[in-house]
């Protein structure tokens, strides 16, 4: 009993983070229609700088941790905000070159990541309580899971709040619709466009940080790894949709877990086989709208 309830909470835990590094790749698509194959960068990257800040205020301090998830969300929000407005904003309604761009950039990204703090991965150490677990019926649930659970369901709560309630939100989503209208009221949406991709590098960046402590070390292809699941979690959730993203993160890493567990280590593959199915049977994803 307790082997089952530690898989299933972890994998919930596991699929918080999946959802903290997909939603932004999510909304970018959703609203601007691109797929951004430089997220991952945006994700390494503000782990390095949460990183270097824990490392000058404290590491295994509640102060350091926090402030190195407000720094990568700040780097986050910076590094995407101008990779729209250089790379991305000459470039809409021109996908191929916009996918030839973005994996351009991942790959210069890396290199640049590996000539400033090398090819090996970095140990990091945060606060204490992270390290500890919490008990629930028999299973000893480690609290970064805790904490990849409540950062993951703010995030998304914002996101929601964010775009349902507010003006600017409003104006995104309009001129997603009908852009000329919009542009006619007198409203620069080029602006509102680059609002999303700072948001999206925003949930990057906390991702980046947060996945940093729980893989305890932060590596120049730490992005690269978790934006394959990303990527995944956006195709069986449905392209663009938040909810879709946030359910298929955590169907995708529970079935990890317990393939892990009960099924000899094929978590991998039980992820790949789901993608395949959810691509026949249902091409727009489980909450994707069809075309």
């Amino acid at each position: 009993m307790s082997t089952l309830v530690l898989t299933l909470i972890t994998g919930v835990g596991l699929g918080a983070l999946y959802f903290l590094v997909a939603s932004g790749l999510s909304l970018i698509y959703g609203l601007m229609h691109v797929l951004n194959f430089a997220h991952g960068a945006f994700l390494t990257l503000s782990a390095f700088m949460g990183w270097m800040v824990a490392q000058a205020v404290g590491t295994e301090s509640w102060g350091g941790f926090l402030l190195s998830i407000l720094v990568g969300a700040v780097v986050g929000a910076v590094f995407a905000a101008l990779t729209e407005l250089v790379l991305i904003r000459p470039l809409y309604e021109r996908h191929i070159e916009q996918v030839l761009v973005t994996v351009g950039l991942s790959f210069a990204a890396v290199a640049l990541f590996e000539g400033i703090w090398g090819t090996d991965p970095i140990n990091i150490a945060g606060p204490p309580w992270l390290k500890e677990t919490t008990e629930v019926l028999g299973a000893r649930i480690p609290n970064t899971y805790w904490v990849l659970m409540i950062a993951a369901i703010l995030v998304l709560a914002a996101l929601v709040l964010f775009l349902q309630k507010t003006r600017y939100g409003m104006v995104i989503r309009a001129g997603v619709e009908n852009r000329s209208m919009v542009t006619a009221l007198g409203i620069d949406v080029r602006k509102s466009f680059t609002l999303v991709f700072a948001i999206g590098g925003a949930a990057a960046g906390i991702g980046g940080v947060l996945a940093m402590h729980y893989s305890t070390f932060v590596s120049a292809h730490l992005g690269s790894t978790l934006l394959i699941f990303a990527f995944i979690v956006t195709v069986v959730g449905g392209l663009g949709s938040l909810t879709g993203a946030a359910v298929a993160s955590v169907l995708v890493a529970v079935l990890q877990q317990f393939a892990n567990s009960y099924l000899g280590g094929t978590g991998d593959f039980i992820v790949v086989v789901l993608l395949a199915v959810v691509l026949l049977v249902r091409p727009s994803g489980l909450l994707g709208r069809k075309a």
